[in-house]
């Protein structure tokens, strides 16, 4: 993510699903006074969040949807969606980020990779594993509050095939792909290891392009929009 935003040169970036600001925390660390800052999410909890986060910044923080933006159209240098599309209609999304994106500017987004081992484990076996279990345990009488389940958590994983077409369907052009959160480990020892891990890199500086992405649980997608 931060080697792709070093080759921007500044401008107006938006940042689509801010969350509690931690990406904008962290622009405004690495790339001081290159950007003006303008940051959505349709959590008021989130920007009350962001904004302790940037209290000492001029940041602009918006309550909104990332499928109806806010804001006319062109008006972002550089705009950013991580983990959104997850959550949300990606189709629409796209076509959000396209309209309010400049002519000639970059628009990056990411999403989950569901052909990473990680993912293909996780769905394929562990869950179902974690829900055979839970129904073992009420035969036996345990109850609810205690067995083994997987809560729904309502996000999608798309293939970057998939992601890059739509992306161009929407009227952007897709440059680049990066996988990032590089790891061999599967559920649940992916708990124990990701705790060592982490301790000496972020998931999302753990980038490639190179033979280790099938490890990458998650992908970025670069594209810029047509001059």
């Amino acid at each position: 993510m931060f080697e792709v935003m070093d080759r921007c040169p500044g401008g107006d970036l938006l940042d689509v699903g801010c969350g509690p600001g931690v990406f904008v925390r962290r622009v405004l660390d690495t790339r001081p006074g290159d950007f003006r800052i303008v940051a959505v999410d349709r959590s008021p909890a989130m920007i009350l969040e962001a904004a302790g986060k940037t209290a000492d910044a001029e940041v602009e923080l918006v309550v909104g949807v990332a499928e109806a933006l806010p804001f006319p159209d062109a008006g972002f240098d550089v705009v950013v969606a991580m983990g959104v599309l997850e959550y949300c209609d990606p189709v629409a999304v796209l076509r959000e980020l396209e309209r309010v994106v400049r002519p000639g500017g970059t628009v990056l987004v990411s999403m989950l990779n569901p052909l990473s081992p990680y993912r293909l484990f996780e769905w394929g076996v562990y869950w179902p594993l974690l829900r055979l279990l839970g129904r073992a345990e009420g035969l036996l009488g345990r109850s609810s509050g205690r067995r083994h389940c997987v809560p729904k958590s309502g996000i999608r994983a798309l293939p970057a095939g998939w992601l890059w077409r739509r992306m161009r369907e929407a009227g952007l052009c897709p440059v680049d792909v990066v996988h990032y959160d590089l790891t061999p480990a599967v559920p649940p020892f992916d708990r124990f290891l990701g705790k060592w891990t982490r301790r000496r890199e972020l998931p999302a500086d753990t980038v490639t392009r190179g033979l280790r992405r099938w490890m990458g649980t998650a992908y970025l997608v670069v594209a810029t929009s047509p001059r």
